[in-house]
């Protein structure tokens, strides 16, 4: 039996599938595998996660890889599906204007306004004027509660700043309730003498006053242009559970606007955008600039900046000149990022408007061709770049059971997502666009301000639970779950991911539903967008209406929801639309890998 393998390199995996030619011309499927992309896509690097996966797929038949007579690669130039975010507000305050931050344990409940007091200064402190006092972590709670004991009887001493995680230990231990913030790590910065208004809200609540432009305007007593000046401060408080506002003469409040640069896009006719305008902006110009030969930014701008340093990544990986480097798409998304503002004193954030760009980043070279020349060399068996990546797919598809011509597809993976149309005759209109899976954990991990990127992989992948009791825990679709067994106590209290045997903590503190929000928002915006921007270039006359049936495929088609959201999208244009099972029993993986055998049992290689 002759054995060949179809080889199908992609952004984040790379799918294997063998296949057997009797000598008698009957052609069976034997097995499959899949593996890690090592590298980035159509680069030599891939070499080594081929190997991995052919090994496997061998071993699954029980036979070398020496043995295969023929490997078939998909054919693809480089493509880099890259992202970045462009933020175009920044709130710049300076002079210490304003602290205010989110602590996971503020302490008392309330407003104060009072002048600036260091604990190591009471004795200067005077009757009759209100005081907000500021505690260093040089004192302990003991000995700050102590101090304030002390001298609460003769000074109006209304609220407390410490910089320690220690709000509530110290209000267990004074003889006056008042509003307490801690957790300001710069708290040597807080300018005393100047006026200050402290607010902390009722648990499960958030603060009203420092909110509000003019809340601060009423505690302050500011005038109409200073209220005007502190709308950002009062803008990045929104949401918080504890704030301080302090007024100072000379405080530089500002919201600048960056220069955040032009998209120049060179296609059917030059046109330019300006960052600033929003995503939908970007993506209709982009359509009306036709079919893109490249896409730069205006020099000197951060847009100029970020697509240079794609294309400059892109010519180090694929080790070629970097005028060989084309961005072919683009997708914009609009998003919040959270900026750090200038001047703080605890590293507050503010959320501001973003644009998140995925690039699609071509060579004029296929060095597909170097890894079919490597692994012929390594196993001293045949392989052929063979094969355009959304033909293939469209012909693995074709194994879905209650599938017929004419047939769409959608290959939705990490870095892009294809579409392709097969007609009954034959013919395949294709289109390779940027902006997939990898751009949806980018906008999760942006808009949650999420450390890592691995956490805002597995918040895309797995659907929530939060843990109430050691024994229950309130999924995200409102329904309980009960256990017999407890549940770890490490879990409780904690948003948790349930993915296939364990849970994984969500270490940061962030309500579920805020959680649930942004990544149901994230994959409406790439995922549904771009499908149907992918399947109007291929439709008949660009008429989605004319296309009858959708198979999802790739690896984002496993996602628990996101074929499900097409669904409803596509179900406007009457389209039967669902989640591909390859050969019957792959599900919607497989299938380039898949279309690389089919093909070639109608070519004269055999």
């Amino acid at each position: 039996m002759k054995l060949i393998a179809g080889v199908d390199i992609g952004n984040s995996t790379t799918e294997v599938c063998i296949g057997g030619v009797t000598d008698s011309g009957e052609f069976r499927f034997l097995s499959s595998a899949s593996r890690m992309t090592t590298g980035t896509k159509g680069t030599l690097p891939n070499v080594l996660g081929v190997k991995a996966a052919l090994e496997e797929a061998m071993d699954r038949i029980q036979r070398p890889v020496s043995d295969l007579s023929l490997v078939r690669l998909n054919e693809a130039a480089p493509v880099i599906g890259d992202t970045a975010m462009e933020t175009i507000t920044e709130t710049i305050i300076t002079e210490s204007s304003m602290i205010g931050h989110n602590p996971s344990t503020p302490a008392g409940a309330g407003e104060a306004v009072g002048e600036l007091l260091f604990i190591g200064n009471l004795w200067k402190g005077k009757p009759g004027v209100p005081y907000i006092v500021a505690a260093e972590n040089r004192f302990s709670y003991e000995e700050i509660a102590s101090r304030l004991n002390q001298y609460i009887p003769e000074l109006d001493i209304c609220g407390l700043i410490l910089q320690a995680d220690e709000a509530v230990l110290v209000e267990n231990r004074l003889n006056r309730p008042m509003p307490i913030v801690d957790e300001v790590r710069h708290i040597g910065k807080v300018p005393e003498g100047k006026l200050a208004a402290i607010e902390v809200a009722l648990p499960g609540t958030t603060i009203r006053m420092l909110s509000n432009p003019y809340g601060i305007a009423t505690l302050l007593k500011l005038d109409a242009e200073e209220t005007r000046a502190v709308t950002p401060i009062a803008k990045s408080l929104v949401g918080k559970r504890s704030a301080v506002v302090i007024k100072t003469p000379h405080g530089n409040v500002k919201e600048n606007v960056l220069p955040a640069g032009e998209i120049v896009l060179h296609g059917e006719q030059t046109l330019q955008v300006n960052i600033d305008a929003g995503a939908d902006e970007i993506m209709d110009t982009l359509a009306r600039a036709g079919e893109i030969r490249d896409i730069d930014g205006q020099r000197d701008t951060n847009v100029g900046n970020m697509l240079n340093r794609i294309k400059t990544s892109m010519a180090d990986v694929a080790q070629v000149g970097g005028d060989e480097i084309r961005i072919t798409d683009i997708l914009a998304v609009d998003t919040l990022a959270p900026v750090e503002i200038s001047g703080s004193l605890a590293g507050e954030t503010c959320m501001e408007k973003a644009v998140g760009i995925a690039a699609m980043v071509k060579t004029q070279q296929l060095p597909m061709q170097q890894i079919a020349a490597r692994l012929e060399r390594d196993y001293h068996i045949h392989a052929v770049v063979a094969g355009v990546e959304a033909v293939m797919a469209s012909l693995g598809a074709l194994t879905t059971p209650g599938t017929t011509l004419p047939l769409a597809i959608l290959d939705m993976g990490g870095g892009s997502t294809d579409a392709a149309v097969l007609e009954a005759d034959g013919t395949v209109r294709t289109t390779h666009q940027a902006g997939a899976g990898e751009l949806v954990s980018m906008l999760i991990q942006t808009e949650l301000g999420l450390e890592s990127r691995v956490t805002a992989e597995q918040i895309k992948k797995y659907p929530m639970g939060k843990v109430e009791s050691l024994f229950h825990m309130r999924l995200e679709n409102g329904a309980m779950q009960f256990f017999e067994e407890s549940i770890d106590p490490r879990y409780f209290g904690h948003v948790v991911l349930l993915s296939p045997g364990e849970m994984l903590k969500v270490e940061e503190d962030i309500p579920m539903e805020r959680i649930l929000e942004v990544r149901r928002d994230a994959k409406r915006k790439v995922f549904v967008r771009n499908a149907l921007r992918a399947l109007r270039t291929v439709a008949p006359d660009h008429d989605i209406r004319r296309i009858p049936n959708v198979v999802l495929v790739g690896g984002s088609a496993e996602d628990f929801e996101i074929p499900e959201m097409l669904m409803e999208a596509l179900s406007e244009y009457r389209i039967v639309c669902g989640r591909g099972n390859i050969r019957g029993k792959e599900g919607p993986r497989n299938a380039v890998a898949t279309g690389l055998l089919l093909s070639y049992l109608g070519t004269g290689e055999r």
